[in-house]
């Protein structure tokens, strides 16, 4: 017996919205058509909702192991399937760091017993992240990394950055970069280098601080020939250096945050509550526009949310010793839809796109695609329904959020992984 998803609508190759119904049998969907025959199926009710391919987020943190009251790998996969990402791709920065195989195996054992989001872990790509030595990316690769990544820091050599890539390149291996160059940051700093910072007094991070390793990272992936990605890119002139590296023919891409498109730095409250701190920080308004302009013209090619739970004890601590970061899988399609779709920003086919088709193209992935044969990877979507941020609903042990109490449309009711409903509102 198989499920289908009835009483639901789909994006078809035109980008309209027509009503579809789709049938899922063995993991994989196997029939899609405006009715589906129902004998002998299980019928789920879609209420009209849009029925895609699950999301596809490559840059979360899940904390675990080492900072389990932050998150775990349970906690933080079910947060994901809440938010209808489907697949997961978490960051290194643990205790101990992903940085051998026996805690790769360990990640993917933990997400295997939760049963819900899939989880692919990235493997550092120095040892405990430390920028010294290179981990073995072959072993770590033999034990089912997706990519290599010191995220969390920035590697600080470009001689061991260089290094890196041309062992990487050589595995087929992509390199995932965290641009920061520590030397252009005042320790102590919190805030982008501008109007609030200087208003409240604040030592500032400045955006040179990101794009001057954004630039050092794609010359070296131009002499070794390297997939090169960049992680949450935030300031108006890395996505210049993006633009004119992929015009140089350069194998490089790039992610973008919800928070980024949607905030700047003069957002944040008076108050200077640590909700709104986060690495890279939130920057100018002309920040924001050149990743909008960016994502619209292809030299952003994905979105990711950087989901990065904390304690609400470790972000009362203020704004200068509070750790960054804030959690996001649960709250960034209906943001995203709510104040970049219906503003008509972009169409609800090219968000779509953002994160699914393409983080699995540029990933080697096969998930992310909506079609008869293809993975029944699937989210139902509520176009219609109005609903409020509330943090204290949230599945992920993370409540740090700046978007509460924002009111947003496009909330996902039914996920589905591999054919196997591990999410479904109101069940």
């Amino acid at each position: 017996m198989g499920i289908i998803l009835g009483n639901g609508k789909w994006l078809n190759q035109a980008g309209e919205l027509t009503n579809a119904e789709m049938l899922v049998e063995d993991g994989r969907i196997t029939a899609i058509a405006t009715r589906v025959e129902r004998s002998g199926h299980e019928v789920i009710d879609c209420n009209g909702g849009l029925i895609c391919a699950g999301f596809i987020d490559m840059h979360v943190h899940l904390r675990e192991p080492g900072f389990e009251h932050k998150e775990t790998i349970a906690t933080g996969a079910a947060a994901a399937v809440r938010g209808g990402f489907t697949t997961i791709a978490c960051m290194p920065n643990t205790r101990p760091s992903i940085d051998s195989a026996e805690t790769v195996q360990y990640i993917l054992e933990k997400a295997r017993e939760a049963g819900l989001a899939r989880v692919l872990p990235y493997g550092a790509i120095t040892v405990r992240q430390l920028g010294k030595e290179l981990t073995d990316f072959a072993g770590l690769q033999e034990a089912g990394i997706v990519g290599v990544t010191d995220d969390g820091v920035g590697v600080q050599s470009a001689a061991m950055m260089k290094k890196a890539m041309q062992r990487a390149h050589e595995l087929g291996l992509s390199v995932i970069a965290h641009c920061e160059d520590d030397d252009l940051i005042t320790p102590g700093s919190a805030l982008h280098d501008g109007v609030t910072a200087a208003r409240h007094g604040l030592p500032g991070i400045p955006s040179e601080s990101e794009s001057i390793h954004v630039g050092r990272d794609i010359l070296l992936a131009e002499q070794t020939g390297v997939h090169y990605h960049v992680c949450h890119i935030s300031a108006k002139e890395s996505v210049r250096l993006v633009r004119d590296g992929k015009r140089a023919g350069i194998n490089v891409t790039a992610e973008v945050t919800p928070h980024h498109l949607l905030l700047c730095d003069e957002d944040i409250p008076e108050d200077l509550n640590t909700n709104w701190k986060m690495n890279p920080p939130l920057r100018s308004r002309e920040d924001r526009a050149a990743l909008i302009a960016g994502l619209k013209d292809g030299t952003i090619d994905i979105i990711a949310t950087d989901h990065a739970p904390h304690t609400a004890e470790e972000k009362a601590n203020g704004m200068d010793r509070a750790p960054f970061g804030i959690v996001g899988l649960e709250t960034a399609f209906p943001l995203l839809y709510t104040n970049l779709v219906l503003t008509g920003e972009i169409t609800l086919a090219k968000l779509i796109e953002l994160m699914t088709v393409k983080p699995a193209e540029i990933f080697g992935l096969p998930y992310g695609r909506l079609e008869a044969g293809a993975v029944a990877d699937i989210v139902v979507l509520d176009l219609d329904t109005e609903r409020t941020i509330d943090p204290n609903t949230f599945a992920s042990k993370g409540k740090n959020t700046p978007f509460a109490g924002w009111i947003c449309k496009g909330w996902p009711t039914v996920t589905m992984v591999e054919g196997k409903i591990v999410h479904r509102e109101g069940v």
